[in-house]
């Protein structure tokens, strides 16, 4: 069985999972609750706060706003299938069992695999829009470019976060196909990417 990706013109929330916004939502939420409890800077502050409206904006535009071109139906990945572990891991694997530090370690874990809901949608469907395309690959660039970020701090700095490694590793793996069929199908001009699955 094949997965064919269209990339077609069309101007329309067709192809993005509801189920993954929310999830990112949710990850910015708890990961930003140290916006109550402490200050570090401006600049801080202010992208946290824009990454929490431009998610929850995000949301409120494919459930409300342009919620008739939103595929409910195919976004039909069960989502406790991924917060109950990742709550459960996060009790069991923090750096200190506080409240806060717990919020925070499920943010890391649940970001790891928030974006198992798109993939499985258009692994569902069978196609994507475009704009989808471009949006899951940037998706996954920023992340993989925590990677990088990390490397470059242990080398310069002797910081290591194992939890945010392990974490940013796991979602990169996630990627892996989809960035080869990016660069080897979209990129290419050929409009559509062919995903092998098994049956």
């Amino acid at each position: 069985m094949s997965v064919t990706f269209k990339c077609r013109g069309k101007s329309t929330f067709k192809g993005i999972s509801g189920k993954s916004q929310v999830l990112f939502g949710l990850v910015f939420t708890t990961r930003y609750l140290d916006l109550f409890t402490s200050f570090i800077s401006v600049y801080n502050t202010v992208m946290k706060v824009v990454f929490l409206v431009l998610a929850y904006a995000t949301v409120y535009l494919i459930y409300l706003r342009f919620r008739s071109s939103y595929d409910s139906e195919s976004d039909s990945f069960r989502v406790e299938f991924l917060l109950v572990p990742v709550a459960g891991l996060s009790f069991l694997e923090n750096y200190a069992f506080s409240p806060l530090e717990i919020l925070w370690t499920f943010s890391i874990y649940l970001e790891s695999v928030a974006i198992l809901p798109q993939l499985f949608m258009i692994t569902k469907t069978g196609e994507a829009e475009s704009i989808t395309t471009h949006y899951l690959f940037f998706l996954g660039l920023y992340r993989a470019l925590y990677l990088a970020n990390w490397v470059w701090r242990y080398h310069t700095e002797g910081f290591f976060d194992q939890i945010a490694v392990v974490s940013g590793v796991v979602q990169t793996i996630f990627y892996c196909d989809f960035f080869y069929l990016y660069f080897t199908k979209v990129l290419r001009g050929s409009g559509k990417m062919t995903l092998p699955m098994p049956v």
